[in-house]
């Protein structure tokens, strides 16, 4: 069976999406039946020829009702946007983060249930067969007695990328909530991630959640913040995430579970996990299985989500924390240099990838270590 689906936003991520759908085109299990955006179809390679073009949501829906709505939109228009689809009928593809707050999310969770229709929300680390391969090495005792995890995100984000729209790196906009942040937006998936592996997936799971927020670039929101957690479980979680490292190029960001006799580090984008205990160290590179085509597989056989609505509760959790914090520390210029011009500028905070360190392997803030900038 042939799922069918609209995609809402065809350009920045939803192009990715578009790109899936023409894949499982082929393979006979996917359909693009229409999309909405604004802007229209310039621009869109994957988009299949003859495919209805929409100016919004809205206007989609008056004309068809697919299987499934994607949303790739502003954080901001989440909420509405997947309350739309849903009453409409259709299950959702939603980008990450789910909402722009928590009572969003709540509310979301009471209109997918009155509904009865399923939302998978856009982590797709939550795919990787990496996480199932964790819980068998913790579960076999490979690393001892779970310590800790300790997240790092070592980013680069030039002026172009803060440009691009106007919600972008905002706490507000026109009154209402985005929270587009380091740890809400691009490297989200690490916090999820995190809290995947640990099994505290649900709101009620994470115990406590303190964020320590700063900002090196001229913006709102943070780009360089360290999150600390605990779950319901007694796991304590911490992150160190930036957007001005000094490291050249995209460097993979990592999930590490710590253990008294050894650990497992995952590189969540690329699905590689590090093994290192008493038997040695060894990698071992696993695969991943689409959130676009596992809520196909949902839909028409009834397998489980990989990245269920309810099951990023927990995310929400910290997301909260960081929309209801006092605003972002500035870091004063003495800290960082500017490289580049123009749209290409791009700021570098100094040591920061070591800071971003040590708060994944000590479990602490950049404020309790004693970063410099935090002075």
């Amino acid at each position: 069976m042939t799922t069918t689906f609209a995609v809402v936003g065809i350009h920045g991520y939803g192009a990715h999406h578009l790109a899936e759908l023409e894949r499982m085109r082929a393979d006979g299990v996917g359909e693009v039946v229409a999309v909405a955006d604004p802007r229209g179809r310039d621009g869109a390679p994957h988009l299949p020829a003859g495919t209805p073009v929409h100016p919004d949501l809205a206007a989609l829906l008056a004309d068809v009702v697919p299987d499934v709505v994607v949303i790739a939109t502003p954080i901001h228009t989440h909420l509405p946007l997947a309350t739309q689809a849903l009453q409409a009928g259709a299950a959702v593809l939603l980008e990450k983060p789910t909402t722009a707050s928590l009572a969003e999310f709540d509310q979301l969770v009471e209109v997918a249930a009155e509904a009865g229709r399923p939302v998978q929300v856009g982590f797709q680390s939550f795919g990787s067969a990496a996480l199932d391969r964790i819980e068998e090495y913790v579960r076999a005792g490979a690393i001892g007695e779970v310590t800790g995890i300790g997240g790092l995100g070592l980013w680069r984000r030039t002026r172009s990328y803060y440009n691009r729209s106007r919600w972008a790196g905002r706490r507000h906009l026109d009154g209402v909530d985005v929270v587009d942040g380091v740890v809400t937006n691009p490297l989200a998936h690490a916090v999820a991630t995190a809290l995947r592996i640990d099994g505290s997936t649900r709101a009620e799971d994470v115990a406590e959640v303190e964020v320590d927020l700063f900002r090196v670039n001229e913006i709102e929101a943070d780009d360089t913040s360290a999150v600390r957690l605990r779950t319901r479980r007694g796991t304590p979680i911490a992150l160190g995430l930036t957007l001005a490292t000094e490291s050249e190029g995209q460097v993979a960001p990592t999930v590490t579970v710590r253990g008294s006799a050894g650990e497992l580090e995952l590189s969540y984008t690329e699905d590689v996990l590090t093994i290192t205990s008493a038997a040695g160290e060894h990698t071992e590179k696993l695969g991943r299985t689409g959130l676009l085509r596992n809520l196909a597989d949902h839909l028409t056989t009834g397998a489980p989500l990989l990245a269920a609505l309810a099951d990023t509760g927990g995310f929400m959790r910290v997301l909260e924390a960081v929309r209801t914090a006092p605003d972002p520390h500035q870091v004063d210029a003495r800290y960082f240099t500017r490289h580049g011009a123009g749209e290409e500028e791009y700021r570098v905070l100094h040591g920061v990838d070591s800071w971003c360190q040590k708060v994944a392997t000590e479990l602490d803030t950049f404020t309790a270590l004693g970063a410099p900038w935090t002075r």
